[in-house]
């Protein structure tokens, strides 16, 4: 049973799985979009959710929580910067799954079938 454990595991080491969503983060707000897989895009919303609280706060103590995860400066700067703006009145929910289709290779298997 899965009682009381958050966050999914995605067949991957603890070490992996975290550096994978600092670079995964770190991209979000870099380009302000990602493609990437429905769960860990599901997973990813925390870790983005978290960083935008932080940059609403956006004391010392905050951005040194934010540089502890993404690693660039340049970004932590951008978010602490845009967040209060961009979502200064909403109090959770910040990020957004759009789902951009099927992937190419289940395209050709439906092409095949038909």
């Amino acid at each position: 049973m899965r009682h009381r454990n958050s966050g999914v595991k995605l067949n991957r080491t603890s070490s992996h799985r975290s550096a994978m969503f600092r670079n995964m983060v770190t991209s979000l707000f870099k380009y302000d979009r990602i493609k990437t897989t429905d769960p860990k895009a599901k997973e990813l919303r925390r870790w983005a959710d978290q960083l935008i609280t932080l940059a609403k706060r956006g004391d010392l103590h905050a951005r040194r929580q934010a540089m502890a995860i993404i690693r660039e400066k340049d970004v932590v700067h951008k978010l602490f910067n845009d967040a209060p703006v961009r979502f200064g009145d909403k109090a959770g929910g910040y990020t957004r799954l759009v789902k951009v289709g099927i992937r190419r290779v289940i395209q050709q298997r439906f092409q095949w079938l038909n």
